[in-house]
Formats: structure tokens, C-alpha cells, sequence
């Protein structure tokens, strides 16, 4: 459900990412900036943090996909910044109409509008450093300057790309002269050598007028296809659905090529606040705090005579002997061993795992859910173990199976369960038996987590043999669970 604001300033957190190049502990139903990578806090749950909670700013306006939708609106709600409101896209269209669709939205709220579009997988360490920026560029927004974030470069690296200064504004920020794509080694080397060039953050300030009035001039097509799905989205629980035929037919571009690199109002600020886009497992490394010998751990870790690597373990110990410049991920259903200079390729690998029918490129052991999460523990020919977590206060869907039988076995919390005509309550160690055809439903009437083991028997044991009589979360049939 969308929020009011009576703000000028929106900050737009940008979540529609998949960050293949960080499997296999990024997966694309449980993408990077929905995952503590260096700090307690998710990218996402960062990012929001990052703007000051004062009464210049609305509260975030999130954009992302369908899969996600429960778990940002959790995420948001765990550090107390609930969203503005949760944008679903129907597809991937790239960075112009997400932020065409922001400003359209935010003009909406009001009509001067500044929207502030921020990627949600990125890690800012000097946030002090970067609200500072923020103000400076909130002030050159409202002069009619579309404002990026240049960032200084600490090395020729060929993984961003660049921003040209031009002619000075103000202070310390300048006209875009050029936006330059990836460079090669040769090429980046001469960009820091010429000293006027930046990297490119992908952060924007400008005001919601601007951006669709230069959107209209150099991409009416866009425009119209944005203004035509924000107009006809429907509101959805807390989330609201772009209409999807319009936005389907909206072509896909960046903002890079779509504005920046043709209007005359795109200003850089060079900054230096600590910023990192993660876009590998090196770049994690390169921020991470390290040992004497260069290495950074996390998890159960033991090493030996090893030097410059990165080694990170989520279930199991890993010992690491007498090797230097590797990259070691572990997840319960996958490893990853790359030497840390060929830490891109990782994205080749997910290629391979959607070519071949993978699940591992899509979803970890763990499945989450919008009521909580469900993790398989053992299978086999006509049965299969599973253990639930069940938030407090949510339930389940009201549902029954064609196929199969299930015996729920509550490990802890309180179990309200509807299995038929009856309704019970269930306590640690006791459970109940729901035969196949029967209409039954758990739900979590307590404070604390529930936790259940579902042992499932049948012919068939697929998570599509599920008919939904009642669902809290207005989810579409192909949604398990």
C-alpha cells in the first residue's frame, strides 16, 4: 500500500539486480543486495539507511521484481523504514524507465519533486562523506542538473565505466563532458593519468520534472509506454503492480544512454566515500578487513600457510592449506574455488547452470517465503522431510494436495493448525496428520518463531500439487508454498 509524503526529496532504491558474478551465494531468487556481505545489515537495508531519516525525505520507494516483494518489505520493515511504496516490474527494463517510473510516481506526491535513485547493492563505508555529497547534490538538482556521483579511481580498473568533467558549475562540480563505457587496461591506465576522469556509480539526483522532460525529448517512446503503466498499476497487499502490458512494451535501455549521454543538464560530483558496487567476489575481497597475510574470512575458517585469498564458508568448516589467491565460497549445496584474477568468470558458470536446468542458479537449500522459510532435509521415492519456520503472526496458505499426505511435527513455538473441520493448537512435541484431499492450513499465533518438521508421503511430491482456497499474500498459482 502506498504511503503519502508531504517530502520533496525521494530516495529510490533500485532492487531489480541478480548479481550472478557473486553465486553461489547470490542466487536469483535471492539476489546480493538481500544478503549480508559486509556488515550485519543487507545491501538493501544499507542503502536504506544511508539516507538521513529527517523530514526532507520521503520513505523509500523501492523498485524490484515479483520474487522479491516479501522479502524487501520484511527487510525494510526489520530496521523500521518501511517503504513508500514497493514497485513491482513485470520484467527487466533496465535503469530509464525504472527511473523514468520513479519520477513520474514521485511528481505524483509532489510537484517538485527530487528524486534520489540509488542502486540497492552497493557498500558506501563513509556515510557521513556521502550525505555531504547528497546535499550538494540536492542543491544543484533544484537548479535543473541531473547530478551523478563520479567516483575517484583508486586504479586503471576495467569493470566500470568512466565520467569525463568538463567545465567547472560550482565548488567542486562539473559538467559531464563524456560517458565512456568499459575501457581496456591501456585506455583506463590513460584515464587516470589525464586526472578528469571518474567512475561511473550509477547514482542519480535530479528533479522529477527534469528527468521526464529530458525522458520525453530523447525518449518519448519510453516515456509513453512508463506513464501508461504507472497509470494503470494496481495496488497489491503493500505493493503496487506495474500494469505489465504496457510495461512489457517499453524497450529496455540505461539511464546512461537513454539521458546522460545526451543532455545538456548531466553534472558530476567526484567523491571519495569508501564505494564499492561489489561486482565480484575480488572487489568483497578488496574491501574486507584482512589478516597479516592478506587473507578475509568468514565463517568457520582454518588456514595454513595460506596468503591472499578470500574464503568464506555459510554450513561447514573449510581449512585452507599452503595456497595463495583463491577465492573459496561455500553454501550447503555448492562450492566455488577460482583463483581471485579470474573471479568474473563466476557469471560463465551460472550461465552453464540455467543452460543445463539447474536449480542451484536460482534458488538456495533454503526457500523463503512471505510467512517465513522452508529448507528440504531428506527425500526419497514417496516421501520427503522438510523443516518450516513460520513467522509470528503469519500463516500459511488454506490449501489441500491431490498427491499427498503430510504430518506435521512441532520442534518449537505454538502450531495453530487447520486440518478439516478441526482447529487446534500444537506445542513442542506434539503433531498431526493430514490425509491426502484434506483442506488444512498452519499459522503462528505466537511472538516467537515457530518451527515445524513436515514429513510429506504420496505418488507425487511436487510443489505444484498445491490447490489455494485462501491465500493472505494474494500470490499467483506457480508460487509454491
Amino acid at each position: 500500500m502506498t504511503q503519502t509524503s508531504d517530502a520533496r526529496l525521494f530516495p529510490v532504491l533500485l532492487s531489480g539486480g541478480s548479481g550472478t558474478r557473486l553465486w553461489p551465494l547470490s542466487r536469483s531468487l535471492y539476489p546480493k543486495q538481500l544478503l549480508s556481505l559486509s556488515e550485519e545489515n543487507t545491501m538493501l537495508q544499507a542503502t536504506a539507511l544511508r539516507v538521513p531519516a529527517d523530514d526532507r525525505f520521503a520513505a523509500p520507494l523501492v523498485i524490484c521484481n515479483n520474487d522479491h516483494r516479501f522479502i524487501i518489505a520484511e527487510q525494510l520493515r526489520s530496521i523500521d523504514r518501511p517503504a513508500l511504496s514497493i514497485m513491482l516490474e513485470p520484467v527487466g527494463r533496465n535503469t530509464a524507465p525504472a527511473a523514468a517510473a520513479a519520477a513520474y510516481f514521485c511528481l505524483q506526491q509532489s510537484a517538485d519533486a527530487i528524486i534520489v535513485l540509488l542502486p540497492a547493492d552497493h557498500v558506501i563505508t563513509q556515510i557521513d562523506g556521502f550525505r555531504a555529497r547528497l546535499d550538494q547534490a540536492v542543491a544543484l538538482a533544484d537548479k535543473g542538473h541531473i547530478v551523478t556521483f563520479g567516483i575517484k579511481p583508486t586504479e586503471p580498473h576495467t569493470g566500470y565505466g568512466y565520467i569525463r568533467q568538463g567545465a567547472a558549475i560550482e565548488g567542486d562540480a562539473f559538467h559531464v563532458d563524456q560517458f565512456t563505457e568499459k575501457p581496456d587496461a591501456a585506455t583506463a591506465t590513460g584515464y587516470i593519468a589525464d586526472g578528469d576522469y571518474s567512475w561511473n556509480s550509477g547514482m542519480f539526483v535530479a528533479r522529477a520534472d527534469v528527468l521526464i522532460a529530458e525522458m520525453e525529448r530523447f525518449r518519448p517512446d519510453i516515456m509513453q509506454a512508463v506513464r501508461l503503466a504507472v497509470d494503470r498499476a494496481e495496488p497489491d497487499l503493500d505493493f503496487l503492480r506495474l500494469d505489465a502490458e504496457a510495461f512489457a512494451a517499453c524497450p529496455a535501455q540505461s539511464i546512461d544512454f537513454a539521458v546522460m549521454e545526451q543532455t545538456d543538464h548531466a553534472a558530476v560530483i567526484p567523491c571519495a566515500f569508501g564505494w564499492s558496487d561489489i561486482g565480484s567476489w575480488n572487489a568483497l575481497w578488496e574491501i574486507a578487513d584482512k589478516d597479516a597475510d592478506g587473507n578475509a574470512t568468514s565463517g568457520d575458517v582454518i588456514l595454513r600457510d595460506v596468503k591472499n585469498s578470500y574464503i568464506r564458508t555459510e554450513a561447514t568448516v573449510i581449512a585452507a592449506i599452503g595456497v595463495s589467491d583463491l577465492t573459496v565460497v561455500e553454501t550447503s549445496d555448492a562450492v566455488l574455488i577460482a583463483h581471485r584474477d579470474r573471479a568474473q568468470e563466476v557469471k560463465d558458470v551460472v550461465d552453464i547452470l540455467k543452460r543445463d536446468d539447474r536449480v542451484e542458479h536460482e534458488s538456495h537449500v533454503r526457500h523463503y517465503r512471505p510467512w517465513g522459510y522452508y529448507e528440504p532435509l531428506d527425500y526419497g521415492p514417496r516421501f520427503q522431510v522438510k523443516r518450516l519456520m513460520v513467522k509470528p503472526g503469519a500463516k500459511l496458505s488454506y490449501q489441500k494436495h491431490h498427491h499427498r499426505a503430510e504430518h506435521w511435527v512441532v520442534v518449537s513455538g505454538t502450531a495453530e493448525v487447520t486440518n478439516g473441520e478441526n482447529t487446534l493448537l500444537l506445542s513442542e512435541n506434539q503433531s498431526t496428520y493430514i490425509p491426502i484431499g484434506t483442506a488444512h492450513r498452519l499459522g503462528n499465533p505466537g511472538k516467537v518463531d515457530l518451527e515445524v518438521i513436515e514429513i510429506q508421503s504420496g505418488s507425487y511430491l511436487g510443489e505444484d500439487d498445491i490447490v489455494r482456497l485462501d491465500d493472505p499474500y494474494n500470490r499467483a498459482d506457480h508460487e509454491t508454498k
